[in-house]
Order: structure tokens, then C-alpha cells, then sequence
């Protein structure tokens, strides 16, 4: 199972969020390289990076940063925040990513989400982000009024390689993930899931790994020190 330390950047800083509300936000680097760096030298190869910025106005506030991040971090990065048309894709694309995680506009207009898959392959991934079975957009803000399994037969007809998954209740709050909506997702969808939110301690990634998840995202409980990256390494597998 491939581990995904989470880099969340709100202007310019490494942040995160409680349950996605910018008015629970706790700045843990001023330095995005350096903490991309600190995960590869525990042993880590792949990024998740979010503009929040991005997520929650649609623009590309933090592009240098993120740039900054893959030219210089040598890891392999997951991009997403705000990426709703075809030329912000190009442009990190062509910053040399590994893919670009769409949202809002996967949910919103899947004639454009078609395309995309179409134009850029398992270049482009769809974050599921969800409430109850509801996804939620526009940085987690509002109800699509999309259910969420509805959605991933959508998905996996139209040829999508990766959905990341996240449980917006369990984020942030240092209680465990939804290990029944995974399991749930892995047996019935042929698509590479990465889980997303309330991953707390190596219990949950060894369950994870027993589910025989394709990826789990390691946010507040690596930076609060719940999770040791490279003890979460070794459990997955990765070194």
C-alpha cells in the first residue's frame, strides 16, 4: 500500500484543517520544501499535496510553492485544490506531477471530467470527498447533492483509474477512518482507492493493508506525532 504523507498549504504555509473548516487551522511549517523533504528522508516516495487556497477560491494562490515542491522534493506528487479546467491541469502537468486530483469539477460537469480522462489518463484522479453519502465541494463547503456510490459506478464507467476518498466526519479528529466505507468501496468498485481522513494510529493502516487498499493518506495524526512515518512505511510495505 502506497503512504501519502499530506502537505496542506494555505498561503504559502503547511497547514491542517479540522473536519475541512478553514476556521479550525493549525500552521505547522512555514516551508513547504523542508517538510517534503523531513517524509523523503523517512523513507517516503509519494506526496498529497492540497492548494486550500485553491480548494476554496478556484485559483492557483500557491503554484510557486507547489512548483517549488516537485522541481526540488524528487518525490512522486498528487495534486489537488481548485483544479477546474483544462489549463490548470496542463500547467501542473507540465510542473512534472504525478496527477491531478479533481473535485468540484469532477462532480459538477462530468462531460468535462470525460474529457479529461480522455486527454491525460491516470494523469487525473477525483477526490470524493463525503458527508454522510453526500459529496461535499467547493472546499468541502457545500452538498452536490451527489451520492457518493452513485458516483463511483460513474467513475469506473467512464474509465477512472484513482479516487481519493475522504471521510470529511472522521478528518482531522484523531479517532480512526471509516473502515467500513473502504471496504465497502474496494469490494464493489474496480478502481484504485486512496483513503483519506481520520487514519490515527498503525491499527487502522494495517487494516487498511489487510483490505489491500492501493493508497491511505497520512494528515494530522503524522503531524501531532500519533503516527511514526516510517514505522507506517514499514507496516505498508514500503520499506
Amino acid at each position: 500500500m502506497i503512504i501519502f504523507p499530506a502537505t496542506d498549504i494555505k498561503d504559502g504555509k503547511v497547514v491542517r484543517l479540522t473536519k475541512g473548516d478553514y476556521g479550525q487551522m493549525k500552521v505547522y511549517s512555514s516551508n513547504a520544501l523542508e517538510k517534503a523533504l523531513e517524509f523523503k528522508n523517512a523513507g517516503a516516495e509519494y506526496l498529497h499535496m492540497v492548494d486550500l487556497d485553491g480548494a476554496k477560491d478556484g485559483e492557483m494562490k500557491n503554484f510557486s510553492v507547489i512548483q517549488d515542491v516537485v522541481k526540488n522534493s524528487g518525490m512522486k506528487i498528487q495534486i489537488g485544490g481548485g483544479i477546474r479546467n483544462e489549463q490548470t491541469i496542463k500547467k501542473y502537468v507540465d510542473a512534472g506531477v504525478l496527477r491531478v486530483i479533481l473535485g468540484t469539477i469532477a462532480v459538477k460537469d462530468t462531460a468535462f471530467l470525460k474529457n479529461m480522462i480522455s486527454e491525460y489518463g491516470d494523469k487525473i484522479a477525483v477526490g470524493v470527498d463525503i458527508k454522510g453519502e453526500m459529496i461535499a465541494v467547493n472546499g468541502w463547503m457545500e452538498d452536490s447533492g451527489v451520492n457518493c456510490f452513485e458516483f463511483m459506478e460513474t467513475l469506473c464507467n467512464m474509465g477512472c483509474k484513482t479516487v481519493i476518498c475522504t471521510d470529511i466526519s472522521k478528518d482531522g479528529l484523531l479517532k480512526g477512518t471509516n473502515l467500513p466505507l473502504y471496504k465497502r468501496l474496494k469490494k464493489d468498485y474496480n478502481i484504485d482507492v486512496v483513503a483519506s481522513g481520520g487514519i490515527t494510529g498503525n491499527d487502522d493502516i494495517s487494516a487498511l493493508c489487510d483490505m489491500d487498499m492501493y493508497g491511505a493518506i497520512l494528515g494530522k495524526a503524522l503531524y501531532e506525532g500519533k503516527i511514526d512515518l516510517k514505522d507506517a512505511l514499514h507496516i505498508a510495505g514500503r520499506i
